[in-house]
């Protein structure tokens, strides 16, 4: 598919700090807020999360990037906006944090500069991660007086303890490579170049995969750790068996003995 939208516009506009656009397959929603660093706002919340739902649902969309303008992915909570209606926000919040670990399409944060507080939940949340050499990396919280508390739900899962206690703590800014090292981040690279780079090789691996495997790939991810060792064997046997016994596991297992590209790679 071929077009362009904006989140809650019509096609080829954008509408408030979010831009939302659907170009060769891949959904690409931007922080569109250089100005005030890509904060996270009431609005620019609503705006991600309708975004991802739109993503979700299109049959078209098979990789959903995350990206952002200007010198910041994103600095975080709007201080000056959030205190009235903190529960509004952290709802909001929650829900788009929630829509990235559950998003059924692979997801991927492309991060051109600096993360500091809840921006971190956004670069966590995603199944992958750039970030360029020179973007730095803070959980900003406790130097405002506040806690790192909504944010940690995704940053735990992929980040050890030992290496967020230092983090959370402290509060201090870290390089693109110390946010790698702590297991924030997925991949570094030197320039933005590098960063669109990195992200084209993720879309093309990504697109070899059946849709549906994809979607069940990462509900395992998700699932399993929480499982104890009986339930996870009972219920991976479930999947296992659904994915083999289905169509596109038949196009593909078909595919690869005739040495073609499967039905889903063909139309990428």
């Amino acid at each position: 598919m071929t077009g362009s939208s904006a989140a809650g516009g019509q096609a080829g506009t954008a509408v408030g700090p979010v831009r939302y656009e659907v170009t060769d397959a891949i959904a690409r929603v931007t922080l569109d807020a250089p100005e005030a660093r890509n904060v996270l706002s009431g609005a620019s919340l609503a705006a991600l999360n309708d975004a991802l739902d739109r993503a979700a649902t299109d049959a078209d969309v098979r990789v959903v990037v995350l990206a952002a303008t200007g010198r910041a992915f994103c600095a975080g909570a709007d201080l000056r906006g959030t205190g009235a209606a903190a529960s509004d926000f952290t709802a909001r919040y929650t829900g788009l944090l929630a829509r990235l670990l559950d998003h059924p399409k692979p997801t991927i944060a492309r991060v051109q500069g600096h993360v500091a507080g809840g921006g971190n939940g956004l670069v966590a949340g995603c199944d992958l991660s750039v970030a360029v050499a020179d973007a730095r990396f803070a959980f900003s919280e406790v130097r405002v007086g506040a806690v790192p508390a909504i944010v940690s739900v995704v940053a735990l899962q992929r980040m050890p303890r030992a290496q967020a206690i230092e983090l959370f703590l402290t509060g201090e800014r870290v390089s693109a490579a110390r946010a790698r090292e702590a297991g924030l981040v997925t991949r570094v690279v030197p320039d933005e170049a590098r960063l669109d780079e990195a992200v084209a090789t993720w879309v093309g691996q990504l697109r070899l995969g059946g849709p549906e495997a994809l979607r069940r790939t990462k509900e395992v991810l998700g699932r399993v750790p929480a499982m104890e060792r009986g339930e996870a064997f009972a219920w991976t046997e479930q999947v296992s068996a659904e994915a083999f016994s289905s169509a596109e596991a038949a196009e593909g297992m078909t595919a690869f003995v005739q040495r073609r590209p499967p039905a889903w790679a063909r139309s990428s």
